[in-house]
């Protein structure tokens, strides 16, 4: 019988976590916010009525909703079922057919050729195998369909603030970086030949709030991965740590009356599979 490599278990577990991690407060909370990256996705995607759309990497349905609006055969894929009830709950208010499933980005459910088009939006990035989650992307979109993902770069505050929590917190060795995914040759890289063209732009979304310190408290009640990250933090070192997000946030703070416009960057891709 043969066996799994230590990488592959490895990565498999640090999946498990992964998934532990976003289970825990409601993302739905948090994710409502990127609604706009979703909408515009779907239109940098040319979606027609119709057309077979899936959705890696949900969360509570953003792209799946926004394509569903667009009268699109929508399906929404996530592993923390929490999540895909929220979207059903959203996609439930607003009259909109679509369909749920559980399952793993790097290991989807699906057949061959199956959807016109596959989307993620800030989801399949953190997939753990990052070539493997690729794979998959172009397994399950057909011959001429298109693959649209819009990732957080290297340069966004995203980023900047995964740097700081990573100081007080190191991720697991071996594991590379989500924001990987946005950047354009990396993402040039990983699809290879599978695709006949790509084109990358890169956009920028603004965090809007009542201050920094209301996102940060906000993060902290509906965002699983920071929640978790807080947990294995020493508590002489906590608040330093978010003393560093919210200072994070106020250095590119293009507000001038106490509030929160901070400016964050991110790549949409459109890709045409071969």
């Amino acid at each position: 019988m043969q066996t799994e490599s230590s990488s592959q278990v490895d990565l498999e577990r640090i999946k498990a976590s992964q998934r532990q991690a976003w289970s825990r407060g409601d993302y739905s909370i948090t994710g409502s916010s990127l609604v706009i990256v979703a909408e515009n996705l779907c239109e940098a995607a040319d979606l027609h009525g119709g057309q077979k759309v899936l959705d890696v990497a949900t969360g509570s349905g953003n792209t799946a909703i926004a394509a569903a609006r667009r009268l699109c055969e929508t399906t929404g894929l996530d592993y923390v079922p929490a999540l895909l009830e929220r979207g059903r709950e959203r996609a439930a208010a607003e009259r909109l057919p679509v369909t749920f499933v559980e399952g793993d980005a790097e290991h989807l459910p699906f057949a061959d050729a199956s959807f016109d088009v596959v989307m993620s939006t800030l989801g399949v990035m953190f997939a753990p195998d990052q070539e493997q989650a690729a794979r998959e992307l172009l397994r399950v979109c057909r011959p001429d369909g298109k693959i649209a993902l819009a990732s957080w770069t290297p340069d966004s505050l995203f980023s900047r603030i995964g740097r700081i929590t990573a100081a007080y917190a190191p991720p697991p060795s071996g594991v590379k970086p989500p924001v990987l995914w946005g950047s354009e040759a990396y993402v040039r890289n990983l699809f290879g030949d599978e695709v006949t063209e790509l084109t990358a732009t890169k956009r920028t979304y603004f965090h809007r709030d009542i201050s920094a310190l209301h996102l940060l408290n906000t993060m902290l009640t509906s965002l699983g991965p920071l929640m978790t990250t807080l947990r294995t933090v020493i508590y002489e070192d906590r608040q330093g740590m978010l003393d560093s997000i919210i200072a994070a946030f106020e250095q590119v703070n293009q507000a001038t009356d106490g509030t929160l416009v901070a400016p964050d960057e991110y790549l949409e891709v459109i890709a045409i599979r071969r």
